[in-house]
């Protein structure tokens, strides 16, 4: 668990990673000394797994996105491992999740137009072996929001 300084140093990296250690000592009110060492003994405990900026898609030239839910017909540890390195070699795949419930993957991707998309469909998902049913839901707003650590009991109240 983390206490609120940590908390507050997650929050604002989360906002703006570029941050200055000077800047977000100041926004979370303590001294640069110690804010540099609290950053670095978060980074060791692997509360950062990576520092990154935030693309327009569009930019990019990705104009559609969508869900794509997968169940896979095995549940084989190979079958899974097969598919999931599929599709992580996937140039429009941009998030993978492997879930419990009716489907086994959401699998988040980006594609020019619904033609593309089509085509992603037809030969990376449905082309498989181990892929049993698909079902797309497009995208028509996406946004992200950071997370925010879990305040222990004490916290709560």
């Amino acid at each position: 668990m983390l206490d609120r300084t940590d908390a507050a140093i997650v929050a604002e990296l989360q906002k703006n990673a570029r941050l200055s250690n000077k800047e977000l000592a100041a926004r979370v009110g303590i001294a640069p000394s110690t804010c540099l060492e609290r950053v670095r003994r978060l980074d060791d405990r692997g509360a950062f797994i990576g520092y990154h900026a935030d693309v327009d898609p569009a930019a990019l030239g990705v104009r559609v996105q969508a869900l794509v839910s997968v169940r896979v017909g095995q549940h084989a540890r190979t079958e899974i491992e097969r598919f999931r390195a599929h599709i992580l070699s996937l140039a429009e795949v941009s998030a993978l999740y492997h879930v419990a419930g009716a489907n086994d993957f959401l699998v988040h991707v980006g594609v020019r137009d619904t033609n593309h998309l089509r085509d992603l469909l037809m030969e990376s998902f449905t082309g498989r072996a181990e892929v049993e049913h698909i079902e797309t839901s497009l995208i028509f707003e996406y946004t992200r929001k950071p997370l925010h650590p879990l305040a222990s009991a004490s916290e709560r109240g």
